[in-house]
């Protein structure tokens, strides 16, 4: 039975080719809204703060700050409104779900950047 499920999941979802990321870095992520008639790209940059599922129940969790307010978003990785994500720094966190970041203010909630040696 499983494989079948992983056999209609792979024929049948399109796959889309997003950088590798994981919980800590700080992504940007452009998706599209409709209104009405109308479709407009919107973007939310934050930390994710975890990745979940296998497959096509994939989603992740990303968060940023609105003023003083924290914001979640989740996010499928196979939602067709996804158009790109852009990674703007790997963060070098050591848990797979950094649930302890939403009680994080000020200094503390900075999550120490990984340099890449290209």
């Amino acid at each position: 039975m499983e494989s079948l499920i992983s056999f209609v999941e792979n024929e049948f979802i399109s796959k889309k080719e997003f950088p590798k990321f994981t919980s800590g870095d700080t992504i940007t992520v452009y998706y599209e809204i409709k209104e009405g008639e109308k479709t407009r790209t919107q973007f939310f940059k934050g930390v994710v703060v975890q990745r979940r599922g296998t497959g096509a129940t994939e989603t992740f969790t990303i968060r940023k700050m609105s003023g003083t307010i924290g914001v979640e978003r989740i996010f499928p990785i196979n939602m067709p409104a996804l158009q790109k994500i852009e990674l703007n720094k790997r963060g070098k966190v050591r848990r797979a779900r950094i649930f302890y970041f939403r009680g994080l203010t000020g200094k503390k909630a900075r999550i120490k950047e990984i340099r890449s040696r290209s």
